[in-house]
């Protein structure tokens, strides 16, 4: 079945990198598991981070299907109870000046969104982004994260400038730098930085970093935007990962996880003095209020509140970083981790292993993984992902480790 299935998927769909024609197919999903059709089972430890409070929560299957009986749909010149509540539900965590929101269908179109307020707001569109980041398909998006475009695409929104990251040679002296050096070289004056406060890739900023971007930021007039569409709601040990290096932006992206790992839907939260252009449509979408997408985000929310989901991955961060030294004593090749709450990597030492960084080791560790039951992605080319369900327990974050443990020694 599995073979029959992604040859027919190689068949239907266009074919792009990482998604069709697709490695296996699936026949079931729960918790922290994924079943595929031959009955293989993986502990899924990437999930796209939209699988936050696990896969097919029964709380949230309740909702839904409640909500499907009782309004299914409405029309975006009317609002709903379900909308309304996700509303006020996520201005209630927003620890900065009173924000408004609006709500779209995926990250790439609330960046899009956030990018549109920043223009508005200064006047200005040039923009600013960090080298290696990505935020998304749309072409202001997709223009953030890559500074060298395919040709056959054309161009991308003028006016855009990447920076060094704080992850990369020269840290965050260089990153500083090049932004100074971004404001003073821009030709009609930069709306917007778009970053992720903590990066996907598990790089955590030096203390004090963000708070110098911000009053970069604040000096030449310029918004800052955080895009925490993979790493909110929780996943940093914090509701907003912007929590962890103690800046307020002024507009923050949410997606993936918001809709429980069901339903696509994403949310920009902003400050409310951006709301100075009521005659333009900034996040005119069909299903903007929609009763079921926003149902599933509310319920969400309240999931990772009601099960202490935050403090659990604060919690699982610790038995993570006690189990890797442990592992690490044991396996030489396991050198240690990166990260903040269960956005985390393990990083390996590719000449203990006897290896040589690139696609053929990806591609031998990754099956290697598969093996032992475990299902994940490399940031950067030595360093496994470690980005489970906030719902994991200890006692399997520990087993996990020890199947890496031993993927990691078939491979060495």
């Amino acid at each position: 079945m599995t073979d029959i299935l992604t040859e027919r998927d190689g068949i239907a769909f266009f074919h792009q990198h990482g998604s069709s024609p697709c490695q296996s197919a699936l026949r079931a999903v729960g918790g922290i598991w994924l079943e595929e059709t031959d009955g293989h089972r993986l502990i899924d430890l990437h999930g796209n981070t939209a699988h936050h409070v696990g896969y097919g929560h029964p709380t949230l299957v309740a909702a839904l299907k409640a909500q499907l009986d009782e309004l299914p749909f409405s029309p975006r010149r009317f609002t709903n109870l379900p909308a309304v509540s996700l509303a006020e539900k996520l201005l209630s965590h927003w620890p900065g000046a009173p924000a408004k929101v609006l709500f779209a269908n995926s990250g790439s179109d609330g960046i899009e969104i956030a990018m549109k307020l920043a223009r508005v707001a200064t006047g200005r569109h040039e923009t600013i982004s960090l080298q290696g980041s990505y935020h998304g398909h749309g072409f202001g998006a997709f223009g953030l994260s890559r500074a060298e475009i395919d040709p056959r695409l054309g161009p991308f929104l003028p006016g855009r400038h990447h920076v060094a990251p704080y992850w990369g040679p020269g840290g965050a002296d260089r990153m500083l730098s090049e932004i100074e050096a971004a404001f003073a070289a821009s030709e009609t004056g930069i709306a917007c930085l778009v970053a992720e406060p903590i990066r996907t890739n598990c790089h955590v900023p030096p203390d004090g970093l963000w708070a110098e971007v911000r009053r970069l930021c604040d000096r030449h007039g310029a918004l800052l935007i955080f895009d925490e569409i993979p790493t909110g709601l929780g996943k940093t040990g914090k509701f907003f990962a912007f929590e962890n290096v103690g800046t307020v932006p002024d507009a923050v992206v949410l997606g993936k996880a918001l809709g429980g790992g069901m339903l696509p839907i994403s949310a920009v939260v902003a400050d409310a003095r951006l709301n100075i252009a009521p005659e333009l449509d900034l996040g005119h979408y069909t299903h903007e209020k929609n009763p079921l997408t926003t149902r599933a985000a509310l319920t969400t929310i309240e999931i990772i509140e009601n099960e202490g989901l935050v403090a659990a991955a604060a919690a699982g961060e610790q038995v993570f970083i006690d189990a890797i030294a442990a592992l690490s004593r044991k396996i030489p090749a396991i050198k240690g981790a990166r990260g903040k709450g269960l956005l985390l990597a393990i990083e390996l030492d590719l000449p203990a292993m006897g290896r040589e960084p690139g696609p053929d080791f990806e591609r031998h560790m990754l099956a290697e993984l598969r093996k032992e039951g475990v299902s994940t992605v490399f940031k950067g080319g030595s360093s496994i992902s470690f980005s489970p369900p906030l719902v994991i327990s200890e006692v399997e974050i520990v087993d996990t480790l020890e199947r890496i443990g031993r993927a990691v020694q078939a491979v060495s």
